[in-house]
């Protein structure tokens, strides 16, 4: 073999490491990203979701709405991306604890019976007014002595969820929103942010502020994170609660 053929074999051979080297590491990388997605999420390979579904309180019979539908959509594919299973069912068929499953709950208390048990019970310092008058306070959000109004398609908040319990192994994520496409938004932000806020709160409980901004030109798309509300949402408050507030 002259010094052409033996260089060029030996250069064969170091692409070939080089590659394999630089595919075990994407594939070691891959993994280690699966591990903490699924750890965050408490989807375990082939471990089954429930996703809770909401009604639309505006609709004349018992319905989904398109924004609610669209954020169970994207929650499906988290849940898949998981190698887990998604149940879905409606927020009046679901009679259990929390901590078996991983849980997701859609809408506020208004429209999901499920979140508000889970506010009553886990988060008693958050409260929010479900009374349909007077229409310019429904849906306000009552947080550690503040409030928060919403402004119908230009400034509208929604509460991102990740709930605990130290008996309990798995996770209930809320997205409790002042409407439907706040619910949406709120979902989306957990797609785009979850590596971020597992490196934040691992596999702990936090409680997320979101503003949506102007919704009827943006949709769900543009979201400010107004504040960790998690202490004030937890704690219970000592101010009476007010009339339509839960």
């Amino acid at each position: 073999m002259n010094d052409d053929v033996r260089n060029i074999v030996l250069g064969l051979v170091a692409t070939g490491i080089s590659a394999s080297l630089g595919w075990l590491a994407r594939t070691c990388l891959w993994r280690r990203k699966l591990r903490r997605k699924r750890a965050f999420f408490g989807l375990p390979e082939n471990a089954e979701a429930l996703l809770v579904v909401n009604r639309d309180p505006a609709a004349a019979e018992p319905a989904v709405h398109r924004f609610d539908v669209f954020a169970l959509l994207e929650l499906s594919a988290l849940v898949k991306e998981c190698g887990a299973h998604a149940d879905v069912v409606t927020q009046d068929e679901v009679r259990q604890g929390f901590g078996e499953r991983a849980e997701f709950c859609v809408g506020g208390p208004a429209s999901n019976r499920r979140t508000a048990a889970h506010m009553s019970a886990l988060l008693p310092g958050l409260r929010i007014t479900v009374e349909p008058e007077p229409v310019a306070e429904r849906g306000t959000f009552h947080i550690g002595g503040e409030r928060y109004r919403r402004e119908r398609g230009v400034a509208e908040y929604v509460l991102l969820a990740r709930i605990t319990a130290e008996d309990r192994a798995r996770p209930v994520f809320l997205f409790c929103g002042q409407s439907a496409i706040t619910n949406q938004a709120a979902t989306r932000y957990l797609a785009r942010h979850h590596e971020r806020l597992a490196r934040r709160y691992g596999d702990g409980t936090f409680v997320l502020l979101l503003k949506v901004l102007n919704s009827q030109a943006y949709g769900p798309d543009v979201v400010e994170r107004v504040a960790d509300v998690t202490r004030a949402a937890r704690t219970p408050s000592p101010d009476p609660e007010p009339a339509g507030a839960q």
